[in-house]
């Protein structure tokens, strides 16, 4: 809870740079139903996962993180209009294709 608002309650949530760091984008992530910007970068995330309750996002940045895959995106594919993945180990776009609004995409 920060600046009067629940996690679950915003629409923009930061989770960067979290000590300890984040390994993994668990189902905790579905109770942010209103959240229109999920900011998760700089943590040691392996794998995009668990999406599927936010149905509202527009912007997920998962920078400087572990991920090798852009497997994961599909719960999402409908709403997300940016993607920011700089800074990671992905090698192939496979994935990417199942997001039909994606305006920019930084890798």
């Amino acid at each position: 809870e920060k600046h009067g608002k629940k996690a679950a309650e915003s629409d923009d949530v930061k989770l960067y740079c979290q000590l300890p760091l984040i390994e993994k984008m668990d189902a905790s992530l579905s109770t942010l139903a209103n959240c229109k910007r999920l900011s998760l970068s700089t943590n040691a995330i392996e794998k995009i996962a668990n999406l599927n309750g936010l149905k509202n996002l527009k912007i997920l940045s998962l920078g400087r993180n572990n991920i090798k895959s852009l497997s994961g995106l599909e719960a999402v594919a409908d709403t997300l209009e940016e993607l920011w993945m700089s800074y990671n180990y992905v090698e192939k776009l496979k994935g990417i294709g199942v997001l039909k609004k994606l305006k920019v995409f930084y890798l």
